[in-house]
């Protein structure tokens, strides 16, 4: 074990002026070298004679020769120096091609539903030996699972983050309708007189019905008439098939739906708020060569995905 009284009792500075009057043999090689005029070479000199018990050079002509003590630990310290040398030089840049192991991300169906194929696909392409996890994820479970290891980064709508994370925001998510035009006989986009008038299915983990289209339409004076909730995004589609009904949900996963199903999308009658979509990622692992690579090809799949499917979204480019 390290003995930290001994080393208190020396500065490291020292010990790379003694290596160097080692390689150099001369006070004024060695002092250009340590950009240090020979006065401040002397004088560390003296210090490291002090705390060493022992003379380490004597001057011999115009050059200095090591004692026995110097050429003892001379090794030593060459060694304890080239190894911090070593621990603080700048880290190699991170290389995907050649890097096997695993990305991990964390994010709700309907996000996953969005981005993680193309996400994939880019891994795939840019980082062949490597292999993308997907974990079920909710905001109010992202920080103690992002403590856990349990993914690099979260993507949601999270909440004020503690000092310990990062929130980076990445998009804000509008809400548009989404309905299958063979069952719900109506022209887009919907009037509010269609859209009150018709069922709706609404998506909620906690089996909730309401949400901010309830208070939107009651600031109209009028309500709606939710007929089912599901937990998942990934069970709307089927309901949505099986009966007129129209669905409010965040756009990017409705442009998704409409592609694969042949569902119309329609703006909302009524204004809804945007939701601020952002990434969560430890402070430690803010500049880590291998997390920020990973969190830079998310910034741009999820860039490339929203002006495909044509959402409507103001994009950040920070990660």
């Amino acid at each position: 074990m390290m003995n930290d009284a001994t080393l208190r009792k020396i500065d490291l500075n020292l010990l790379l002026a003694f290596s160097v009057l080692m390689q150099e043999r001369n006070v004024s090689r060695a002092a250009e070298r340590l950009l240090l005029g020979q006065p401040g070479l002397s004088a560390a000199l003296k210090r490291l004679r002090e705390t060493l018990g022992d003379e380490l050079f004597v001057r011999v002509g115009r050059g200095l020769q090591p004692t026995a003590r110097a050429l003892a630990i001379a090794p030593a310290i060459e060694d304890a120096l080239s190894g911090i040398e070593r621990a603080i030089r700048p880290p190699a840049a991170f290389d995907p091609a050649n890097w096997e192991g695993e990305f991990r991300i964390g994010m709700c169906d309907n996000l996953e539903s969005a981005f993680f194929g193309p996400l994939a696909a880019r891994l795939r392409a840019e980082a062949p030996g490597a292999r993308l996890i997907g974990v079920a994820s909710d905001k109010r479970e992202a920080p103690r699972m992002l403590d856990d290891g349990v993914y690099d980064f979260s993507v949601a709508v999270h909440e004020e983050p503690a000092s310990w994370h990062i929130r980076k925001p990445l998009f804000n998510q509008a809400s548009v309708c989404i309905y299958d035009p063979e069952q719900l006989k109506v022209k887009g986009p919907l009037s509010l007189e269609d859209f009150a008038a018709a069922a709706h299915v609404t998506v909620s983990f906690e089996g909730n019905s309401s949400s901010n289209v309830d208070v939107a339409l009651g600031q109209r004076g009028t309500r709606r008439r939710v007929v089912a909730t599901v937990p998942r995004f990934s069970a709307l589609p089927m309901a949505l098939r099986a009966m007129p009904a129209v669905a409010t949900i965040p756009e990017s996963i409705a442009r998704c739906m409409a592609a694969l199903h042949g569902f119309a999308v329609s703006e909302p009658p009524v204004a809804l708020p945007t939701d601020p979509v952002t990434m969560l990622y430890r402070r430690v692992d803010q500049t880590d060569g291998r997390a920020v690579w990973f969190r830079r090809l998310f910034v741009e799949v999820v860039a490339v995905a929203l002006e495909a499917s044509g959402c409507r979204t103001g994009i950040s480019q920070a990660a």
